[in-house]
C-alpha cells in the first residue's frame, strides 16, 4: 500500500464532502457481519485512490446480527448507513441506496465482493463512452470466473436462455451483483422498480430496454464467495414467477410513471444512519 493511497483514504474517511460526489457506491447488506468490514475497507481504499469526491452507502436490509454496529463503529464520515425496519429483499435495499446516491455515476456492488471493486474502472470507461447502464458479466467473453458451483452454472445457463428468448434482453448475465448507471438512468429505473427480491436485476434491465437506455455488458472477474445466500432451486422458482409479474406489470402500465419518491436529499452532510421511510 503506497503512502499516497493511504493519505487519500484518510482524507476521505475524516473530511466530510462539501461538493457533489463524482461516484456513489451502494452496498446492500443483510446479516453480513463476517465480511462487511473487509468489504468496506477494500472499496474505500480503492475508490479513495482516484482522488475525486465519492461516497459510500451501505443499505442495510434489516440485519439481525452485528452488521449495523460494525458499520457504525467504523465512523467513516463519507459513509452513509441506511436502516430498514425489517428485511425487505435485496431489490428493496439496492433501491433505497441508489435513490439516496448523489454521484454522477452510481455503482451497486454485492457485500461479498464476488466481483472485486478493482473492476470499477472497466465499467466506468463504458459510461464515459456514452452508455447509460453497464452490466458486470460473468458470461461475456473474457470474464474470469472461479469456483462457480454446478447448480449455479445450470441455473445461469437456463436463465440466460429464458431472458434472451422471451424478454429479448441482449445481456447474457442479468444477475451479477455489479452494475453501474449514470445518475439519470439510475433515477429513472429505480423509481419505477417494483420487484424487491432476487429478480430486481432482471426488472431493471427490462426497464432499461423499455426506455431505450444504452446498455452494455463488460466481462469481470468473479469468485463464488463462501457463505453465499443464494439457493439456486428456490431462486429459480422465484425468478420464473417474477418473469410473469414483470410482464404483467408492463401490460398494466405500472412502469409508465414513478412508483417511488426520490429520496435524494441535496443537503449534505446527512445523519450517519438514515431510517428508511
Amino acid at each position: 500500500m503506497t503512502d499516497s493511497k493511504l493519505d487519500s483514504y484518510r482524507k476521505w474517511s475524516t473530511t466530510p464532502l462539501v461538493e457533489r460526489p463524482r461516484y456513489s457506491v451502494v452496498i446492500p447488506a443483510y446479516n453480513e457481519e463476517w465480511r462487511i468490514v473487509p468489504t468496506i475497507g477494500a472499496i474505500a481504499m480503492h475508490m479513495s485512490s482516484f482522488d475525486v469526491p465519492w461516497e459510500l452507502i451501505v443499505a442495510d436490509d434489516g440485519s439481525t446480527d452485528s452488521t449495523v454496529e460494525l458499520v457504525e463503529e467504523l465512523d467513516l464520515v463519507n459513509l452513509r448507513l441506511l436502516l430498514a425496519e425489517k428485511n425487505g429483499g435485496k431489490g428493496s435495499a439496492v433501491r433505497r441506496g441508489v435513490l439516496q446516491a448523489r454521484g454522477d455515476i452510481v455503482l451497486f456492488a454485492d457485500a461479498d465482493q464476488s466481483t472485486p471493486i478493482e473492476q470499477f474502472e472497466a465499467l466506468a470507461a463504458q459510461l464515459n463512452d456514452g452508455y447509460d447502464v453497464v452490466v458486470g458479466s460473468r458470461a461475456a467473453e473474457g470474464a474470469d470466473v472461479a469456483n462457480k458451483s454446478l447448480s449455479r452454472k445450470i441455473f445461469s445457463s437456463g436463465l440466460s436462455f429464458i431472458v434472451r428468448g422471451l424478454f429479448r434482453i441482449p445481456v447474457a448475465d442479468t444477475q451479477c451483483g455489479f452494475k453501474m448507471f449514470t445518475s439519470d438512468a439510475a433515477e429513472l429505473l429505480f423509481r419505477r422498480q417494483l420487484v424487491d427480491e432476487f429478480s430486481f436485476d432482471l426488472e431493471i434491465l427490462y426497464l432499461a430496454g423499455k426506455f431505450d437506455l444504452k446498455t452494455c455488458e463488460v466481462p469481470v472477474t468473479w469468485i463464488d464467495a463462501p457463505g453465499s445466500k443464494v439457493d439456486a432451486a428456490k431462486v429459480a422458482v422465484e425468478f420464473l414467477r417474477d418473469l410473469c409479474v414483470i410482464r404483467w406489470n408492463d401490460l398494466r402500465g405500472r412502469y409508465d410513471a414513478d412508483n417511488h419518491p426520490l429520496i435524494n436529499d441535496p443537503h449534505y452532510p446527512q445523519p450517519k444512519a438514515t431510517q428508511a421511510a
